[in-house]
């Protein structure tokens, strides 16, 4: 298994339990071919440039140990849930 990291962040509308399940939803997808290591929220912040009128996001980093197809699967995940303005998935152990 391979180690990696990723940061998305989420519409800053959100209410906490959507925010948890949305988080929740994510480690699940994770959890089913990886495990996850760390996970943590770094709460709202304010967005460098507008992305889909937005200003701010709620921002959540996971490092998770998995097989190299799930980065796949949850790049496929984040680009169909409408909660998830931006992601980013990276491969800790590349050079």
């Amino acid at each position: 298994m391979k180690k990696y990291e990723t940061l998305f962040v989420l519409d800053p509308t959100l209410d906490e339990e959507n925010i948890k399940s949305n988080i929740e939803k994510i480690k699940g997808v994770i959890g089913e071919n990886g495990t996850v290591t760390n996970v943590d929220e770094w709460g709202k912040r304010r967005l460098a440039y507008e992305i889909n009128d937005f200003n701010e996001g709620y921002y959540v980093l996971i490092n998770f140990d998995a097989n190299p197809e799930l980065p796949k699967e949850l790049d496929r995940i984040f680009r169909i849930t409408d909660t998830v303005i931006r992601h980013l998935i990276v491969n800790l152990e590349e050079k």
